[in-house]
This record gives C-alpha cells, structure tokens and sequence, in this order.
C-alpha cells in the first residue's frame, strides 16, 4: 500500500520552469496567485494522514479562459498542474507531489442555467451541492449525489463521487449529463449535449468522470436532476449483528422495495455518532432508512421494510416524519468522520471504503468486522450498503509503528477480500495516491495500458495531477 503517514516537509516554489510560471501568471492574477507556506499546505492533503505535498503556487480563476490560461503557461514549461475544489477528497487526490500549479476553482461557483421542464442545470465547477440545491428548492428540484461533505461539483464528478441517496438515484456517473474541461494543451472540449441520452461517438463524458484531473479540467457541468419528493419518510433499525442488519438489506434491495437510502452504523459507530451528535440510539448495529414517494407508498414501503428487518431481528424502530427530525439524522450520518476522532484521540483518521456485489455485502462486512476485533483495531464501520458500499474509519496512533503496520495490514486485507468478491478497492472515495498499488490487481495490465494509453494521447507530457490512479 502506498499510503504514508510521513510528513514531507513543503519545499519552496521550485525550478526554472515553475519560477517562469509563476512569473508569467502573476501580471495577469495578481493576489490571485499565491505563493505563502500556510495557503500552498491547505491546498494539498489535509483530511487524512497521506503526508501534505504542497504545489508551488495557488491560482484562484475565474473563468474557463483563465483555467486555460494558467493550464498553457504550464504547459510550455511542463509544469504540473492540479485542480482544486474543497479540498474534501480522501485518497490524496489534489497532493502535488512533483510540485507545480494547483487551481483553485471555488470561485469559478455559478448555476448558469436552470431548466426546470427538462430536469436539469449547467453549474460551474465550483458550486457545492448544499449551494445548488439551496438555489434549486424553490423550483421544487433537487440535487441527489450527497457525500458527506459539502464538496463541489466539479470535484463530485473528478472522483466519481456517491453518497446516501446513490441506491435510489445513482452516482455522479449516471447524473452528469455533460461536461466542458480544458484539456493539457489548453483546449476546451464539451463532451455531450443536453439530450437524455445520445449514440454519437465515444462516451467522454463518463471518460472524464472519474478521472481525478488527469485528463483535464473541468469548467462546467450539466446535471440531471430530481424533483422533491412529495412524501419522505425515514428512520432507524437495531439490529443484533451487523449480518444480521446486512442480510436485511440485501432482502430488501432484492425484492425491489425503492428504498431511497439504506445505511448502516456498526455500534462502534451509533456510539461515536451519539456522542458527537448528541442522539440517543441504542449502541448496538443499525441501520438508517428513507422512502420517497407519495404519502400512501412512503407508508407501504414502511410497513414493508418493518416486515423484512423484523425477519433479521430488526427492532425498535423510530420514524422520523418531520424535516428537523430526518435532518438531524441524516446530519448525524453526515458527520460520521468526525464523530470518529474523539474516540482515540490525538490519533489519525484514514476513512477508506470498497464496494462488493449485493450478495456479498454480508460476507465481506462480517469478516471484516471479524479483522478488526482480533487485530485490536479501532475502525468504525459506516456504508452505503444499499448498493454494497461500505467504509471503514481507521484510528491510527502515527507514532507508534506498530499501530501504523497494524493499520496498513488491516486495510489491505479489506481490500483484498473485497477483489476476491468480485468487488472494487474504491466505491466512490477514488484511486488518487492512496489505491494506486491496487489498480493492477483489480483491471489487470492490459487494462491499465489502455488507462495509460488514453492519459498519454491526452497528456503526452504528463502535467495533469501526475501521481494518480495509475501505478
């Protein structure tokens, strides 16, 4: 595994080539490029314990122009450069570990365009989802793709990003319509329209979905979206065991019931979460639920889950009907990172998930529960298990090296027996720097020269986010 809890140390603006970068920038940005120690850090890694690999210098743009400005400038001095949103990613994904240039697109945040009758929006790539749906709720329209963070956009779309509601709505792959990126060259490419669906070509827009900035830049978005639910209802389930709680799941999936989210807390996690979000839920497994839909079929949905989870030994449920209620649990869920600190403190925290096929989900949580209560480990257990995703939230003392071993073991193990499932290292977190070592074992090497093919017909000179996805 290529994580590493060392802390390099953020080297100076770097060689000839970035120095002439910089230079050639500064006249047009102005304070807009940034060169300080302290706002070079907070552009690289800072969420987990991967080490911080700083950029020489922080672009802030404003347009595409200037995205293709900054990305010609480096590319005539073969400069890296990396695209930054919020900085959220979990996998080292915005590290610069060769240096360069690091683009910070946040204020690049404007909804273009709202096309209520068609169920759809052009956003730029600095819009969060929190912001769109907060401009979109009047229009009784919503923005379904919900990770935990208030990520942006175009950083949800580089990453390939889930969230809770990705049983029912699916994930950033199947709710980007189309996309514009500026490409290594400086080019901008629009890779579809607006159509529900189109036959014409190659399917870029899914190419540049999930590629971490490899490819290119992306400057604007077009989204699919959802209309508000007339009816929502949700709540919480205990179960005695976390098989018990998944075996519900896959029950409730495979007979077809539309659940919108399903998610399960290991009772590690119920008590961080209690803890840190002042709930009062029994500590045992438990899942978290909601149904969409009108008033009679949110009800039926309800009776029908409450048969399925009592089949499990599902009990004690609580509904939530009122928006305050559902938003506090959901919140709570939200927070499920955070809530983990406190358990071990001082420690780090290294959030990494797998997804494996629906009917194995029960197997591959239960062995992994399994690994952690005889490795001794602290890892919280949380996923979107609707759709067979699930993380763990490993605690790491990075001083004791035994704790650093341990914890490395464990997560390859995870990984491991996810491939062996026939699942995935990475559900939605993304490959960055820290599941590169894995890349071979899930697509095999003619697969990945293909990956490597298509970066170098793109970026011959590898300056976008070098370092990512492949190994």
């Amino acid at each position: 595994m290529e994580t590493s809890v060392e802390e390099r140390p953020v080297a100076p603006a770097g060689g000839a080539g970035v120095q002439q970068v910089i230079a050639a920038l500064s006249a047009h940005f102005g304070e807009r490029l940034a060169t300080g120690r302290a706002i070079r850090e907070q552009h690289a890694n800072t969420v987990t314990w991967l080490a911080n690999e700083a950029p020489d210098a922080v672009v802030f743009v404003e347009s595409t122009e200037e995205v293709q400005k900054v990305v010609r400038a480096c590319a005539q001095h073969r400069v890296p450069v990396i695209a930054f949103g919020t900085g959220s990613s979990l996998e080292g994904q915005i590290n610069a570990p060769r240096g360069g240039i690091s683009i910070d697109l946040s204020r690049m945040n404007r909804v273009l365009s709202v096309h209520t009758e068609d169920l759809d929006c052009v956003v730029e790539p600095g819009v969060t989802r929190k912001q769109l749906n907060e401009h979109l709720r009047d229009a009784g329209l919503f923005f379904p793709i919900d990770p935990g963070a208030d990520a942006s956009l175009g950083g949800m779309a580089s990453t390939r990003a889930s969230g809770t509601n990705a049983v029912r709505y699916g994930t950033m792959k199947d709710n980007v319509i189309a996309l514009t990126a500026v490409l290594a060259n400086g080019e901008v490419i629009t890779t579809a329209r607006r159509a529900k669906k189109s036959s014409a070509g190659y399917d870029l827009t899914r190419l540049f979905v999930g590629a971490e900035g490899t490819l290119g830049i992306i400057t604007s978005l077009t989204l699919r979206l959802a209309g508000i639910p007339e009816a929502i209802s949700g709540g919480v389930c205990a179960f005695p065991t976390v098989r018990a709680a998944c075996d519900a799941v896959i029950l409730t999936i495979q007979t077809g019931l539309p659940v919108a989210r399903i998610e399960l807390l290991d009772e590690v996690q119920v008590r961080a979460c209690n803890a840190y979000s002042k709930l009062d839920l029994a500590e045992q497994p438990t899942l978290f639920v909601e149904f969409h839909g009108t008033e009679a079929s949110v009800h039926e949905q309800s009776e029908r889950f409450s048969e399925i989870a009592a089949e499990y030994g599902g009990g004690g449920f609580r509904w939530a009907t009122r928006p305050e209620d559902r938003t506090r649990l959901w919140q709570a869920r939200h927070d499920a990172y955070w809530a983990c600190l406190p358990l071990k403190p001082g420690a780090k925290a290294l959030a990494t998930d797998v997804c494996v096929p629906l009917s194995r989900l029960a197997d591959c949580v239960d062995e992994t529960k399994r690994d952690i209560e005889e490795m001794g480990m602290l890892a919280p257990i949380v996923g979107h298990v609707g759709d067979g995703n699930f993380h763990t939230v490993t605690l790491v003392d990075v001083s004791d090296p035994h704790d650093v071993a341990k914890a490395k073991d464990f997560i390859s193990r995870m990984i491991k027996r996810s491939l062996a499932m026939g699942g995935t290292a990475t559900g939605e977190h993304g490959v960055g720097q820290g599941k590169r070592a894995y890349m071979e074992a899930e697509h095999g090497a003619a697969t990945l020269e293909a990956m490597r093919a298509i970066k170098q017909a793109l970026d011959p000179h590898d300056i976008m986010n070098p370092g990512k996805i492949l190994p």
